[in-house]
């Protein structure tokens, strides 16, 4: 029989273990992911360069240079940009205005999704149900750009068919691109409208995925609806749930700038306080005269705020749920 070497004391020696070598199978994974890794270095990773924008006073050098050369050569701001976004009049209320209206986006499309996706489940025609997933679905791929037609063709004072309904009832037309008041309804709704197709297929596609003797058995165990609904459905589709939610909290800071600035007729001065988001101020900021530093700085904190939501969002699901976490 072999004895195994020891060391003095008695001790055996550690053995390192072998490097694996390239295989071919690493070959074939790497070139399979090489385009992606190349999307993401071009598009991505590279245009983050100009992130030192938000740092520095851009000016535009003589002799017409290229933007490299006048970026290098422009003066450092260091945090000045971000003081200037910080105390300006508008922060506090562009910060209310993304964190509600997403607070309130999340909570309201999340119910009408989980609520869909439910009554889907449960009908007995599965060829209607098909229809229904069909046209709640359709609205996801329409553009904001045709859909604020619509809107104004609703709300225009002159001939929009909702003041003309009013009209015929007796009442007074209402100047909806004048009455802040109505606007964040109309937002949350038109919102809920387009995504609660994406969100009810997705919930739905868990849904059928369950074990349909789970609720064979508990038929027979006299479970209402409701019951089955509490105890087997939304216990399996609470990974999905919060996966979603996860993600949804990674853009609490960000706004959908078709929604806040097509749908609203690019954003009257009568509706900025309330429809104005971060996304908008930086898009109007850009347009306008405004140091390109300052919007750069408002641009970089937004993405900044963006990854610590979802990092924090991610970290409290851990702690509560480590299953169902996605980082």
């Amino acid at each position: 029989m072999e004895r195994k070497k020891t060391l003095a004391g008695g001790k055996t020696p550690s053995v390192k273990p072998r490097k694996k070598r390239w295989s071919k199978d690493d070959t074939e994974l790497f070139l399979l992911s090489l385009p992606t890794l190349l999307w993401f270095l071009i598009f991505s990773y590279l245009p983050m360069f100009g992130i030192i924008i938000a740092f520095k006073v851009y000016k535009l050098s003589p002799g017409g240079h290229g933007f490299i050369y006048n970026l290098l050569h422009s003066e450092w701001a260091g945090f000045g940009n971000f003081k200037y976004f910080f105390t300006s009049n508008s922060f506090s209320m562009l910060l209310r205005n993304t964190i509600l209206y997403n607070i309130a986006f999340i909570i309201i499309s999340a119910s009408v999704a989980v609520g869909g996706a439910l009554m889907l489940s449960n009908m007995r025609n599965k060829r209607g149900s098909k229809v229904y997933q069909t046209m709640m679905f359709l609205p996801y791929f329409m553009s904001w750009v045709v859909i604020s037609y619509f809107v104004y063709a609703l709300l225009t004072p002159e001939r929009g068919y909702v003041n003309g309904i009013i009209r015929a009832m007796g009442g007074e037309g209402i100047m909806w691109y004048q009455e802040p008041k109505y606007w964040p309804f109309i937002i949350i709704f038109l919102n809920t409208w387009k995504g609660m197709g994406y969100g009810m297929v997705l919930y739905l596609a868990s849904i059928t995925g369950i074990d349909p003797s789970l609720y064979e058995a508990a038929v027979m165990d006299g479970a209402t609806k409701a019951q089955q609904a509490r105890h087997i459905t939304l216990p399996a589709i609470k990974p999905v749930f919060i996966m979603m939610l996860i993600l949804d909290c990674g853009k609490i800071f960000n706004s959908d700038f078709g929604l806040f600035f097509q749908v609203t007729g690019q954003l009257p001065a009568s509706l900025y306080t309330t429809a104005s988001t971060f996304d908008t101020f930086i898009y109007m900021a850009i347009q306008s005269s405004s140091p390109i530093g300052q919007t750069a700085a408002a641009s970089f904190f937004q993405a900044i705020c963006s990854c610590a939501t979802i990092l924090l969002a991610n970290w409290v699901v851990s702690k509560l749920d480590n299953e169902n976490r996605i980082i």
